[in-house]
């Protein structure tokens, strides 16, 4: 007789395969051990199995969740992990059927991430340059307002993780061709492409700093500081970027690296890139995180359907 694996084998099958094939990070597979923990928990309690779970207690599961009192989000980013893992069951044979599929989430009440418009993009990257080019400025000040515009440019031009942009290597500032490695989470690497304008704006940032610190120039960073880390670090950046903001006459409180790489994965979606691409760029090991960015697509579709239906009210 076979005998049929635990929820534990299974959950732990799954999560060696997000580990192999994914390279998901430790954090990433520490927090889906804990959801599928959890959910694993609730089945038990019921007598049930995963490979017994029918919709109804995906449903019962989520009301559970709400009233132990998680956020719609939260309760969303657990649901998200048992889809997967209901997903590979389904996909490895284990079961005939995928009990999530009919499933509606816990709605997040229309929330989406916070993006700044094209204009006000332009409005910051302007500013960023008029400000390493001030005449009136120290070598010091420009060189700062350079590497403030450099930042900027690339983390628009590529959508990479402040983490991953603070920490880019020397040897970025002289790659010939048009595309970068980002070493990401989980050890991943991706390739993405880099601007003329992003490139121009390194080789500026390079010059002012090969003739105001040259010693700095020479090290194994691109954006050099006397930190910990021998590079910028990530508050610092952030720091800049709002006192940016408020020279480009916009609120702080709407400018980060992270809006900034939120804005440039919306505004590739506004004009036509398929989502799985912009997941690559931005790195996501699953497209289910990309899809915070639905709401775009859900305004293309309208617009498309309205534009191009033959029998839409114009």
């Amino acid at each position: 007789m076979k005998i049929a694996p635990s929820d534990e084998a299974l959950a732990g099958a799954y999560l060696d395969m997000v580990s192999a094939e994914r390279g998901a990070a430790r954090n990433t597979l520490d927090a889906y051990r804990r959801d599928l923990a959890d959910y694993r928990a609730f089945l038990a309690a019921r007598r049930l199995s995963c490979l017994q779970a029918a919709p109804d207690d995906l449903r019962n599961y989520l009301a559970d969740l709400e009233e132990r009192g998680f956020r719609p989000a939260s309760a969303a980013r657990r649901l998200s992990c048992v889809r997967q893992f209901h997903r590979f069951l389904y996909a490895e044979g284990r079961r005939g059927d995928d009990p999530t599929t009919i499933l509606e989430g816990p709605r997040l009440g229309g929330r989406s991430p916070k993006i700044l418009s094209v204009g006000e993009v332009e409005r910051l990257l302007t500013c960023a340059a008029q400000g390493a080019q001030g005449p009136d400025a120290s070598a010091g000040e420009r060189l700062r307002a350079a590497r403030t515009a450099c930042l900027l440019e690339v983390l628009y031009a590529t959508g990479m993780r402040v983490s991953e942009l603070v920490a880019l290597p020397a040897a970025a500032a002289r790659a010939r061709e048009p595309l970068l490695t980002i070493k990401g989470k989980g050890g991943r690497e991706r390739l993405v492409p880099l601007s003329d304008p992003a490139r121009r704006a390194i080789a500026a940032y390079r010059a002012e700093l090969e003739a105001v610190r040259p010693h700095a120039a020479a090290g194994p960073w691109l954006f050099p500081a006397d930190s910990r880390s021998g590079h910028v670090t990530r508050q610092a950046f952030a720091r800049d970027l709002k006192a940016l903001a408020g020279a480009a006459a916009l609120p702080p409180s709407r400018v980060s690296p992270h809006v900034l790489r939120h804005a440039f994965a919306s505004h590739l979606l506004q004009n036509g890139a398929d989502l799985r691409v912009v997941q690559e760029l931005l790195g996501h090991a699953d497209v289910s995180t990309t899809q915070i960015y639905t709401h775009v697509l859900d305004e293309r579709m309208k617009a498309m359907v309205r534009d191009l239906h033959p029998l839409s009210d114009k």
